[in-house]
């Protein structure tokens, strides 16, 4: 007997009884699992296990047949299981494949053969419920993105600010301590500063209100940051009489401070002089800590002088950089203004090449022109409203170097016929050959309303009133219109007209090209 693959792809036990449709025959039964056999293989005393079921059992070693047992037919060693001693059983598999199946899960109709099962239904339904492997929650399969990406309490998200990964179920607190978050600042109103940088920007906010430094003295005001040297140089004489008191209060208490020296007035010299007792000692004291305080005092102007000096440098080093920066602005602003005459030229010439591609695109040179009018509806509907009266063909030529034409429609009538028919009119246009032409244009013109059931067309043609300064030499883009103002009555547009279909009407003119 051959020995089974341990190679084989099949890691699923039975198929469940009740996906058979109709009652199961014993022998396709698996011994192990008690389902339907699923890879089936025979052992050497002819029970038949799923590949999956025999495989497990056999995975430590030979074991002993059960269902021998329970038949009491056991018998050593024919009863041994053991995957040396099976062998795949292609015919019981392929019965089995035959057998009718249905889908187990509510809500599917799908039925097929077992076979079909296996191959293209199981573990593909929309109808089946699994486990989420977060939550634990049983789902709909086709669910399954959906509730992986929006539903799950337990998925895993990262911040989109700090890109730290945690729980959905955590989103709240992480945003509460996440250092990235953004806040918004309730003085000036600023969105997205992210927390670690709040309390700077707390600190230098223009409009963040804080205390006067002199609200120590008694300044009791409370002020925007950007307007604090404002109300610091508005405020100097209050702030002043605020310090007055203070500075009175110290010097006092240096006064009262005992072994201050009391001078006294000499009224032979009219100076003051220290008294007998201790008058060397406060004597030498005072002219010493006076020279201190007046050094310090030096030093201070010093260094305030070199500090000014060096703002001065700075400033003028500003100023020079500005004066540069101001001729590289002007002068890429010339730039700029000179790309966007470019780019308007450019686009000038881009719609000219559009528009002449357009003329060529439907343009003829035989002196007869078919013009396919679409959207008919609509296009009346704005003639009638006055938005769209008119419109013009495109151009088209008797000749390659001939007379330049194009026919000119109301669809609501024009004249004698407005509101009750069609009115076409006949454009003669300046041309670039125009000087090589005979003048004025003398060619008989036909114009037709095509019945698009090629029985009866609406015809009218006429001969040009060569006195008509419309057909002599254009001296503008295109000369008066002439032609018909009663050319088609708007009644035979009506109902299923054989002129009109799918909405669309054919125009077509002719120029007689004898004599040209």
């Amino acid at each position: 007997m051959a020995r089974i693959s341990l190679d084989c792809t099949s890691s699923l036990p039975g198929i469940p009884l009740s996906v058979l449709s109709v009652p199961m025959e014993n022998k396709y039964k698996c011994q192990q699992c008690l389902q339907v056999l699923r890879k089936p293989v025979q052992a050497q005393c002819g029970h038949r296990f799923c590949v999956h079921c025999f495989k497990q059992l056999t995975s430590s070693g030979p074991k002993p047949c059960e269902a021998c047992r329970q038949e009491e037919i056991y018998e050593e060693p024919i009863s041994i299981l053991n995957s040396t001693e099976a062998f795949p059983d292609n015919a019981a598999g392929r019965e089995i494949a035959s057998l009718p199946a249905r889908c187990l899960n509510q809500g599917c109709n799908w039925t097929g053969s077992i076979k079909e099962y296996e191959a293209q239904h199981e573990g593909r339904c929309e109808f089946e419920r699994i486990q989420c492997e977060a939550c634990q929650n049983f789902i709909l399969r086709t669910e399954k993105d959906r509730h992986n990406e929006r539903e799950c309490e337990a998925r895993t998200l990262n911040c989109k600010y700090c890109k730290v990964t945690f729980n959905f179920k955590d989103i709240k607190a992480h945003d509460e301590i996440c250092v990235k978050f953004p806040l918004q600042c309730k003085d000036c109103g600023k969105k997205k500063i992210p927390r670690e940088k709040f309390n700077d920007h707390s600190k230098s906010c223009a409009k963040s209100k804080s205390a006067c430094p002199f609200s120590e003295v008694g300044c009791k005001s409370v002020i925007e940051n950007g307007k604090l040297g404002d109300h610091e140089h508005g405020s100097t004489m209050e702030h002043l009489r605020l310090l007055l008191p203070m500075v009175l209060s110290l010097t006092r208490t240096r006064a009262e401070a005992p072994g201050a020296g009391e001078w006294q007035e000499d009224s032979g010299l009219g100076l003051y002089r220290a008294p007998e007792e201790g008058a060397g000692a406060a004597a030498s004291v005072q002219p010493v800590g006076l020279e201190k305080k007046v050094n310090a005092l030096e030093n201070i102007v010093c260094v305030l002088n070199r500090e000014v000096e060096r703002s001065s440098v700075t400033m003028e080093a500003f100023s020079h950089q500005h004066r540069l920066d101001q001729e590289k602005i002007e002068n890429l602003s010339n730039k700029v203004r000179q790309l966007e005459r470019t780019l308007t030229m450019r686009d000038l010439q881009l719609s000219e090449t559009e528009q002449l591609v357009r003329e060529l695109q439907f343009c003829t040179f035989d002196g007869i022109f078919v013009w396919k009018i679409s959207d008919f509806s609509r296009r009346r509907q704005d003639a009638v409203a006055g938005r769209a009266p008119a419109m013009f063909s495109p151009a088209f030529y008797s000749s390659k170097y001939g007379y330049k034409m194009c026919l000119r429609l109301y669809l609501n009538g024009d004249g004698t016929g407005r509101g009750t028919h069609l009115s076409l009119f006949f454009v003669v246009m300046r041309g670039k050959c125009d000087a090589l032409l005979k003048w004025p244009f003398s060619q008989k013109v036909t114009l037709m309303l095509l019945d698009q059931n090629n029985r009866e067309h609406i015809i009218d043609a006429f001969r040009p009133d060569v006195t008509s300064t419309s057909f002599q030499r254009p001296i503008s883009e295109m000369n008066i219109a002439s032609g018909c103002p009663l050319f088609c009555p708007l009644a035979k547009l009506a109902g299923k007209s054989p002129y009109l279909r799918d909405d669309t009407i054919f125009i077509k003119a002719i120029v007689d090209l004898t004599g040209l």
